[in-house]
């Protein structure tokens, strides 16, 4: 795997192409994505280790795509930090009690990672065995901090 085009490219070395994968490799405009919708929540697949990994899988295998995207939600760290959470049909991530003041920020709780999220753990290794190209995360550090702090204010204001 280390001479994956994706990787090389990563590592600033020369590819004989631009690699190619998408952001929203799993979505709305797969019928194998919209069957598992049918039956199972994005949060009940984001926990669910075996669920997360078919969905990060179906893109893979429909595509010659040259990495593959892990399949979860930037907020799945909120609950064990302290913060429920919830999806609005049609409006996105609602917050119950969001951060509004920096006293606010002492609720937070320390996140460990491997009892907390241990459900991406186990879908990064059901992965791992199955996949031929690299697999990437994401976070949403400030940037996506920062879009829900002004997206919770909003819809209070309404």
């Amino acid at each position: 795997m280390t001479e994956a085009p994706f990787l090389r490219a990563c590592l600033r070395r020369r590819v004989d192409r631009v690699p190619a994968w998408f952001m929203r490799q799993a979505g709305r405009y797969m019928p194998e994505y919209r069957r598992v919708r049918e039956r199972h929540s994005l949060l009940e697949i984001c926990r669910t280790p075996e669920l997360a990994a078919e969905v990060t899988l179906q893109p893979v295998r429909a595509f010659p795509v040259d990495a593959a995207i892990l399949f979860s939600d930037l907020l799945v760290p909120l609950e064990p930090m302290g913060f429920r959470f919830g999806f609005a049909k049609g409006e996105g991530p609602v917050i119950e009690e969001p951060i509004r003041q920096a006293s606010d920020v002492e609720r937070l709780r320390p996140l460990d990672p491997e009892s907390q999220l241990s459900f991406t753990m186990q879908a990064i290794r059901i992965l791992r065995g199955q996949l031929q190209v690299p697999l990437l995360g994401f976070a949403g550090a400030a940037w996506g901090a920062a879009w829900l702090c002004e997206h919770a204010g909003r819809r209070e204001r309404r």
